[in-house]
């Protein structure tokens, strides 16, 4: 695609240069030409009764774009799992071959499920609120007003007015264009922002960089171009992370290998062992019930949904759940200067006449040029605030008679909308007295050539942090042209103080200590931003590269990106490939911003961060929106990550060092042909003291940990080992109490010798993962060890879950076995760390 339509000759024309109405009949796409208003419709838009009329007939834009998942859906997916049909199987059994006792685990499980239900409907409302305070809301005329509406109620033929940074909401065809460019990148792949004129298709999905305009909507819901892309991409969703695929890989593996050993151990329990039918058949629930890691999904799907509830408190919307994960593995951070470090407002301190320029000459172009753009941006806005139209005297009081805006006698004949590709701005005027003259506003650096004795004035104003705008009158012409700039004639300088954000500082000094690299990518002047970061206490601020010698092979690129910490000039499409550069050499990248000049950076790092007051397109693409427009937010994100990953990782090793001590102990009865040694009664008492209660606390636990890759890698060498040791061990009490108890009752002494084998093996594990040691999480094993001593002491628990230590040598043999365990456990788990690291 081109910037301009090329004519019968070949050579490219122009787009208009001011808004223009045109005839709708005429103009618009005669595909649906019953669908469109009339012509007056594109000035005054529709009117309510025909709005109320397209909305009797269907025609309104009604894709229902949801944060989360409904409340039917959340049940449907935390009910129906695998593991819960196995289970709720299971419990069915045993409520009619045991006793209550035996099926408590499905009760259990009950309660996990409506945990897990009841935590991600709390989410889901938080994320619903906050998705409603972060809408955009696109502009509409009807009634010939202009009034903001939810994208929910546009209908057919609505007129829709459009400018920098706002995105195409439905598919339409253009009404009106003052250099309206759209950026199209997002739907065809293709770079470059294409010129819009009057007739001209927009697709929703696109988002408009400079100029601005109006389009009529021709199709709308569903229809529209993008929907469906735009629903997915703003549904609540639980998948593409790391820690949940890892999750699921391992739930996998536990399948493979609990099918064939729980076939085994029912032949073996239920055929080879000539045992009492009902007894038999509990202890092969026993057996199979432990092998699954029910609760680490509820837990993973609560901590998450925890994490989504806490950020909601601080404004924080979290558009894809794993965004949280996200953030905690980055490396590297991206920021955009405007709107992150600084606040979006800025200050014109100064105004410096060159060349001879007479001053209230100077004030009166800027008041014009602020005139002539209907939507300006930050650096015109102050412009405009220190030289409103009509105001003689301007910021500092000084001023001439007949030294007054635009709208005093200056008609504006052409004007050019900034662009962040450009870096300038301009306006062509016929002036008071006939004359005609043009101007460009922008980057002195682009503006001037290389060399220019101005650029070191320039130098001088960006090393303490100011930014610098060039006035230049140019020969009449095309201001969009590509060498508008040449034969310039440098009037003014601009000088403009940033507002730095007052908890910008402290933010980066967190990065800082968290080993996060930070890179300021700006399109401001290099030097500028390096003073600004070096104000805000940034490492390696005074490394700054000046984009336009940045390398354009990618490797040499990463390096660069490596080596400084400051960048300039930065084009949109650079941003891109610096995200890119750095992804290429295994960072993990968050760019933040609030620019449409942002937008294609955003959506290529891994995760992307937006600022509430953000352009519609920014948001649309962010993963994270920070509704409070605080920088200082990020922290708190980053935090929350850490602190589900790695919690996460931890309680992961407790449940699957259960599933691997119960697959190996099914499978060494099955291999020795003895009675399995417990009931799930048992089982059910040690998940619930060793696991259960204790994984939910250490899961919400703080932890600022680091995120680390290969989820899987990391719980597996741990649990493995941990499990083989407690089976064997278990195993071993098992095999010495048979041999040391006879007569009735044996095998209930043999299963309590066994159990507390593996209750205090289980424990030391818990101790293990419970480090490093704080008061609560010392009390949290203390509390779980006095709750086994009850059951052991208190008679009616004793009878409840069939536990009686029988002798004295027996039971101090089981402890002498399990201290011998936990010392196994401590070596196997230092040498895993030593070998593969923590």
């Amino acid at each position: 695609m081109t910037q301009r339509a090329l004519d019968s000759s070949g050579e490219q024309t122009p787009g208009p240069s001011r808004p223009a109405m045109i005839d709708a009949g005429a103009e618009l796409d005669p595909v649906h030409p019953m669908d469109l208003p009339p012509s007056a419709h594109d000035a005054t838009g529709l009117t309510t009764a025909e709005v109320a009329e397209r909305v009797a007939r269907g025609e309104v834009n009604d894709v229902p774009v949801r944060s989360s998942r409904s409340l039917t859906e959340i049940v449907r997916a935390n009910v129906f799992t695998r593991f819960n049909l196995i289970i709720g199987v299971l419990w069915v059994i045993m409520l009619f071959v045991a006793p209550i006792q035996d099926s408590l685990f499905g009760f259990v499980i009950v309660a996990n499920t409506g945990i897990g239900i009841i935590q991600e409907w709390r989410a889901k409302k938080t994320l619903d609120s906050l998705a409603v305070i972060g809408e955009a809301k696109p502009t509409v005329r009807r009634d010939g007003k202009a009034a903001e509406i939810p994208t929910h109620e546009i209908v057919l033929g609505d007129v829709v007015e459009l400018g920098p940074g706002d995105k195409v909401v439905v598919d339409g065809t253009v009404a009106e264009a003052d250099s309206l460019e759209v950026d199209e990148s997002l739907l065809t792949g293709e770079a470059d922002p294409v010129l819009k004129r009057p007739g001209d298709p927009v697709m929703s999905g696109s988002f408009v960089v400079a100029g601005g305009g109006a389009f009529t909507a021709t199709k709308v819901g569903r229809e529209a171009y993008a929907a469906q892309l735009a629903e997915e991409a703003s549904r609540f969703t639980l998948v593409h992370s790391e820690l949940r695929s890892g999750i699921s890989t391992i739930l996998k593996y536990v399948t493979w290998m609990m099918v064939p050993t729980a076939i085994g151990l029912i032949i073996s329990q239920l055929v080879v062992k000539d045992n009492n039918f009902k007894d038999s058949v509990a202890r092969t629930v026993g057996g199979i019930v432990p092998m699954i890691p029910e609760g680490l999904v509820l837990l993973t799907s609560v901590a998450f949904a925890i994490g989504v509830v806490r950020l909601g408190r601080k404004q924080c919307l979290v558009q894809e759940l794993p965004a949280i994960e996200g953030l905690a593995r980055v490396d590297v951070v991206c920021l955009d200067k405007t709107g992150t470090l600084t606040e979006g407002g800025m200050d014109v301190t100064e105004v410096r006449p060159l060349n001879g320029s007479d001053e209230a000459y100077v004030h009166q172009v800027l008041r014009s040029l602020g005139s002539s753009d209907p939507r300006p941006n930050a650096s015109l806005q102050a412009i405009i605030d220190a030289y409103p139209a009509g105001d003689k005297g301007g910021k500092d009081g000084k001023g001439a008679e007949g030294d007054q805006g635009a709208e005093a006698g200056w008609a504006v004949t052409d004007a050019l909308p900034f662009s962040s590709a450009r870096k300038y701005s301009g306006a062509a005027f016929t002036e008071t007295d006939g004359t005609s003259s043009a101007w460009l506003l922008g980057a002195p650096d682009v503006l001037l050539p290389e060399g220019d004795p101005t650029l070191d004035e320039i130098e001088h104003l960006n090393q303490q942090g100011l930014r610098v705008l060039l006035l230049a009158r140019v020969p009449s012409g095309e201001l969009d042209a590509p060498d508008a700039a040449e034969g310039d004639v440098p009037t003014a300088l601009v000088v403009l103080e940033q507002r730095l954000r007052p908890d910008a500082a402290e933010t980066l000094k967190y990065f800082a200590q968290q080993n996060v690299a930070t890179k300021v990518i700006s399109g401001d002047n290099a030097v500028s931003v390096g003073a600004v970061a070096g104000k805000l206490g940034l490492a390696g601020a005074e490394n700054t590269l000046d984009a336009r010698k940045m390398p354009t092979d990618p490797d040499d690129m990463a390096t660069a990106m490596e080596q400084n910490a400051v960048f300039g000039r930065v084009t949109p499409q650079q941003k891109r490939d610096m995200v890119a550069a750095l992804q290429s050499r295994g960072h993990t990248v968050a760019m933040t911003g609030d620019g449409v000049n942002d937008v294609l950076a955003l959506k290529d790092a891994d995760i992307g961060v937006s600022m509430g007051s953000g352009s519609e397109a920014t948001r649309a693409v962010a993963q994270i929106v920070l509704l409070n427009n605080s920088f200082a937010t990020l922290p708190s994100v980053v935090a929350e990550g850490r602190r589900v990953i790695g919690n996460i990782t931890r309680v992961a090793t407790l449940f699957l060092t259960k599933t691997v001590y119960s697959v190996l102990l099914a499978i060494l009865v099955v291999c020795t042909q003895v009675e399995y040694p417990f009931l799930p009664r048992h089982l059910t008492l040690l998940s619930t003291l060793t696991i259960g209660v204790p994984a939910f606390f250490l899961a919400l636990a703080p932890n600022k940990e680091r995120a680390q890759p290969h989820f899987v890698r990391r719980v597996m060498r741990y649990a493995i080992p941990s499990g083989v040791i407690a089976a064997t061990a278990t195993f071993t009490t098992y095999l010495v109490a048979r041999h040391h108890y006879a007569g009735p009752g044996a095998l209930e002494a043999e299963t309590s010798a066994a159990t507390l084998t593996l209750f205090l093996t289980s424990m030391w594990v818990l101790a293990i993962i419970a480090r490093p040691y704080t008061w609560w999480r010392i009390a949290l094993v203390a509390a779980m060890g006095l709750g086994f001593l009850i059951v052991l002491v208190v008679p009616w628990l004793q009878d409840f879950f069939a536990l009686k230590l029988v002798g004295t040598t027996m039971p101090w043999t089981a402890v002498g076995i399990a201290v011998a365990a936990a010392a196994l456990l401590e070596f196997s788990w230092r040498l895993v760390g030593r070998r593969f690291g923590a």
